[in-house]
């Protein structure tokens, strides 16, 4: 199966929009008041060693590049102006699955480790900054990589 460049390209913008989250998280949780991590919660569910670090940053970024790959294919398709598209995912994501964190609560193998999620306002804030974040930036990415050529 070939992969389109728009695909190749969407991947690659998700791939940059997950690095600057993971860069800001640790700027962000003295902000929020929160330790909550998505690249611990990602590392600690395949390892509890030292490698967890290596091991939430890959997984980050492959959800990324796999969210900007769908998004780079769906986008142009949405009836919403270009600009909100990549914030507009971002948080549509962030509200969809939310609900779910109970389930790390109940069941990731390093709950005891982390920050539970379920009812935890400042987590919610701080989870639908960095979706925000996370959407912008893979919005004005990918816009700029499958921009059309300019006609002159």
């Amino acid at each position: 199966m070939e992969l389109n460049q728009r695909t190749v390209n969407g991947a690659a913008a998700g791939a940059v929009a997950s690095l600057v989250w993971a860069v800001t998280e640790p700027i962000d949780k003295p902000i929020f008041g929160c330790r909550y991590s998505d690249v611990e919660l990602l590392g600690k569910a395949v390892t509890r060693g030292r490698w967890w670090r290596v091991a939430g940053l890959v997984q980050h970024l492959m959800n990324g590049a796999l969210f900007g790959a769908v998004y780079a294919n769906v986008a142009p398709k949405t009836p919403i102006p270009p600009a909100l598209r990549g914030p507009a995912a971002g948080m549509t994501e962030h509200l969809a699955s939310w609900p779910a964190v109970g389930l790390a609560d109940r069941f990731h193998p390093a709950r005891d480790e982390l920050v539970k999620l379920k009812g935890n306002r400042n987590a919610f804030i701080q989870a639908t900054w960095r979706h925000l974040l996370f959407g912008t930036v893979l919005g004005a990415v990918e816009a700029r990589l499958n921009a059309e050529p300019d006609a002159n």
